[in-house]
């Protein structure tokens, strides 16, 4: 008899499959002498749609609101339906006697699983494969610890109410605004407060008004002391600033007291997904969905790191064995540093990364015990790479030990404080060479000091980055470290936010949303609420149905409240652009092609593009991209800087080739050369070689 094995993507099935001594592929599947592998691609299911319960709620109307299936049902998905066949024939096999869940380990990898068991109908034995990484041995240890799927059923309800919430509140929630204004306006549980924070920073800067106002410092040996006490810290006006400083001037400035104290850092703990995506989005820019796609190709390709969709930062006791297994890997990647580490007997000093008890389903991010190669890897993920490897240096470095020593400084009646830092032990912490420091005693009457006035102007809130706003999801409970990426990305293809290089907006079809919105959905209190039940279920503290029962009472409400409702909506993406079929306005909209003009007409399915599209085909003049339009007699190429023109179907067998490429990339260069050796600069290169001489 066999095992059917289900994976949740192809690449993992297949590592399972070789790593369990597998080979005879197929295209749905891959076979060994006791197991079959197969996988999903995905979700295959998900919850069906109003119009797949009743025909009548296809129509977009108020009178149908809300919406709630008396038994929520799953359907098979669009375009994977081939896969979902070829797993049900393979469970029909007369020669399989037991199934084993091997997809992701988490709340939806559960549910990827079980819909595809549930739809097929499965009535043999389920084991559940449990892994925090993809290496060969993680692997084999994890099939030799298969678990009763039974043990996970809490956390399948969770997923499962998790799904149906967000169908039952955004679904409902979304198709009455959209009823209602006659636009398309999305809004969720989840995704809506998000929305709102973001607003609530702008709302801080657009009210914001820049005052002036003056500090007085006194300046000792180069360093500054701020005021204590015995007069304002700020100033409005300069002249009040300048008498405090005329009377002080003649002062001396004694030592009034001295207070030392050392402080102790330990290393930080590993990351959890989210603190990872906040540093990649403050260091290097990285989107939240960036930063977790790399982490997932690490983790699945490279097999160099361990499960990304984690919220804890600790790790198991008996993950202390493998520490040293897991330093001899990254030796190659940080030979200095892992070579002192192991001279030291490759001891862990962080000792309270160690807990059990703060380790949800997954421990904190770690290299695994797989050697990385980074010739195979590209910048960016390198770049997470190093941040993960960097982190876990630090658990077996020393702690970073300064001594802060506070001055109290008197002049007159007039105190000032002065602080000095004294690095007694770098440990972990990577720090600067430090300028020596002047020592002072108490009742010490200073010298070279001098009072200084200084003009400041107060500055407004900045926007939020990406990574202000992931700190604030989470503390607000707004999410999960796994799907706050896709939660922004969602709010960015709604037209509801914009990304602004590092920085993110909300734009005027945002703005109104959040006014027409319901208010409980616009503040996180009751989507943090939801959260928390989601998680008391997933422990198995609260039933689904209580839980689902609240939600269909919060649906009801919503939709009345935007029945009810008197406010009005403005469609900013209305152009002065006219439809050439139908006449009417056409809508600006985002696309992953770019922004595109629509027709405002829901009868009418008119679109273009905003702006051309950019294609290979290079310049023969300028030799830059040209762009493609379409005129009446179909579509060309133009260049927009030298206004050249050429038809498509002339450059039909013109295929830029590398030669060419490197033809037009030297002769660029040549010009370039050219331009820089002009009779002026060969001129000023003869005379510095002349002065040189």
């Amino acid at each position: 008899m066999k095992t059917l094995i289900i994976a949740e993507k192809p690449s993992v099935g297949k590592e399972i499959a070789r790593v369990l001594g597998a080979n005879q592929k197929n295209k749905s599947y891959i076979e060994g002498k006791d197991i079959i592998v197969t996988w999903a691609l995905g979700h295959l299911l998900g919850l069906k749609m109003p119009e797949d319960y009743k025909q009548e709620w296809a129509t977009w109307d108020m009178e149908s609101l809300p919406l709630i299936p008396a038994k929520m049902q799953i359907k098979p998905l669009k375009n994977t339906g081939h896969q979902l066949k070829a797993i049900k024939q393979l469970a029909q096999r007369k020669d399989i006697d037991q199934a084993v869940i091997a997809t992701d380990a988490g709340r939806e990898g559960e549910l990827v699983a079980r819909w595809i068991l549930e739809y097929i109908k499965f009535n043999k034995p389920v084991k559940r494969l449990w892994i925090s990484s993809q290496t060969d041995q993680a692997i084999r240890t994890g099939f030799k610890q298969l678990q009763p799927s039974k043990k996970y059923d809490a956390l399948y309800d969770a997923a499962v109410a998790r799904s149906e919430a967000d169908w039952l509140i955004g679904l409902n929630v979304t198709r009455a605004l959209t009823v209602k204004y006659q636009d398309s306006l999305s809004a969720g549980r989840v995704q809506t407060p998000t929305l709102a924070m973001i607003r609530k920073q702008e709302a801080l800067i657009e009210q914001f008004i820049p005052e002036t106002f003056f500090t007085v410092e006194l300046n000792v040996a180069g360093q500054s002391a701020v005021l204590k006490e015995g007069a304002p810290h700020k100033f409005k006006e300069r002249v009040q600033a300048e008498e405090l400083v005329s009377r002080l001037t003649s002062e001396p400035v004694m030592v009034q007291e001295v207070k030392e104290k050392q402080q102790v850092h330990a290393a930080p703990l590993p990351y959890d997904l989210t603190e990872l995506q906040r540093e990649a989005n403050q260091r290097y820019q990285f989107s939240a969905k960036k930063t977790l796609s790399v982490m997932q190709t690490l983790y699945e390709r490279h097999k160099v790191l361990s499960y990304p969709r984690t919220d804890s930062k600790h790790l198991t006791d008996d993950m202390s064995a493998t520490m040293k297994d897991r330093l001899q890997a990254i030796h190659g990647f940080f030979p200095e540093e892992v070579k002192g580490i192991l001279k030291r007997g490759g001891v862990v000093t962080q000792k309270s990364v160690f807990n059990n008890a703060k380790v949800t389903d997954h421990h904190g991010i770690i290299p695994t015990e797989e050697r990385p190669r980074p010739e195979k890897m590209d910048q960016d993920e390198l770049r997470i790479y190093r941040m993960v490897v960097e982190r876990f240096l630090g658990l077996f470095l020393p702690s970073y030990k300064e001594v802060k020593t506070t001055y109290t400084l008197a002049a007159a009646d007039v105190t000032f404080t002065l602080q000095q830092v004294v690095v007694v032990e770098k440990g972990w912490r990577k720090t600067e060479a430090q300028k020596p420091q002047t020592i002072y005693k108490k009742g010490e009457r200073l010298s070279q000091t001098t009072v200084q006035i200084k003009k400041r102007l107060t500055e407004a809130p900045s926007r939020l980055t990406e990574a202000a706003l992931l700190q604030k999801m989470e503390n607000n409970g707004l999410g999960t470290a796994a799907t706050r990426a896709e939660i922004i990305e969602k709010l960015i293809s709604s037209d509801l936010m914009e990304r602004q290089l590092t920085k993110l907006t909300v734009s005027p079809k945002g703005k109104q949303l959040l006014t027409l919105v319901n208010p409980a959905l616009v503040t996180p209190e009751l989507t943090s609420k939801w959260e928390k039940s989601l998680e008391e279920i997933a422990a198995g503290t609260l039933k689904k149905d209580e839980f689902l029962k609240q939600i269909t009472t919060e649906a009801k409400r919503l939709v009345k409240e935007i029945k009810l409702s008197e406010q009005t909506y403005k469609d900013y993406s209305l152009t002065s652009k006219v439809c050439p079929d139908c006449g009417e306005l056409l809508k600006e909209r985002n696309s992953r092609d770019g922004k595109m003009l629509v027709c405002s007409s829901t009868d009418c399915s008119y679109r273009r593009r905003k702006d051309p599209k950019v294609s290979n085909r290079r310049c023969a003049q300028c030799h830059r991209k040209m762009e493609i339009h379409e005129g009446k007699k179909g579509k060309f190429f133009k260049c927009k800087y030298c206004n050249l023109s050429e038809k498509m179907s002339d450059t039909k067998n013109k295929k830029v080739n590398k030669h060419e490429t490197k033809r037009i990339m030297q002769k660029m260069n040549q010009e370039a050369q050219e331009e820089m050796e002009s009779p002026l600069a060969l001129a000023l290169k003869a005379a510095m070689e002349k002065q040189g001489n």
